[in-house]
């Protein structure tokens, strides 16, 4: 891993190009031609809606909202608003390809498997994110990365979307708690 990265090792199209060429190869070395894509709410499904195009996936794109499904909830509080998961496919006997944003401690994806498997036994799920970073607190890692980075104790990644162009994506490091 790298450490604090440069504002240039954060360019999220690049990112998404090499996410998406990386997946695409891990696909074909795997003989999986017509995966379901799942990306988790929201950044994960952000990134997702990116892949999906990307990748032209002829079946819809899936989102989850793990929200109920968190070990933390209590400890974070409830979002509001929440969105409702949306899997508009039979997950059974199917390969998923899971998308998020960030892999940090691994409690996301956690979460997010805990659901999937709640719809149905998939034959395989492959874990795609855009940034691997340090701290992991669960044995969970991603089968492909855009790129991995270590950061502070106090430091965060985040995925921003802009409003007025909801297909800008882009990560900022910020300063946290």
């Amino acid at each position: 891993m790298t450490e604090r990265p440069e504002t240039e090792d954060l360019n999220t199209p690049a990112l998404l190009d090499k996410l998406s060429s990386d997946l695409r190869n891990l696909l074909q070395s795997r003989n999986i031609e017509n995966p379901l894509m799942i990306g988790i709410h929201s950044g994960g499904a952000w990134i997702a809606k990116e892949l999906h195009h990307k990748l032209n996936i002829q079946q819809p794109l899936g989102t989850l909202n793990i929200s109920f499904y968190r070990d933390d909830f209590t400890r974070i509080g409830m979002h509001p608003q929440v969105e409702p998961s949306n899997l508009p496919f039979d997950v059974n006997d199917q390969h998923i390809v899971l998308v998020d944003d960030v892999l940090h401690t691994g409690r996301t994806i956690r979460a997010a498997l805990n659901e999937i498997f709640d719809y149905g036994r998939p034959a395989s799920v492959i874990l795609a994110v855009l940034v691997e970073r340090d701290c992991r607190e669960l044995p969970i890692s991603a089968d492909v990365a855009a790129t991995s980075i270590e950061l502070k104790q106090n430091q965060h990644i985040k995925l921003n979307r802009n409003e007025d162009n909801h297909h800008l994506l882009t990560l900022s490091i910020e300063e946290g708690k």
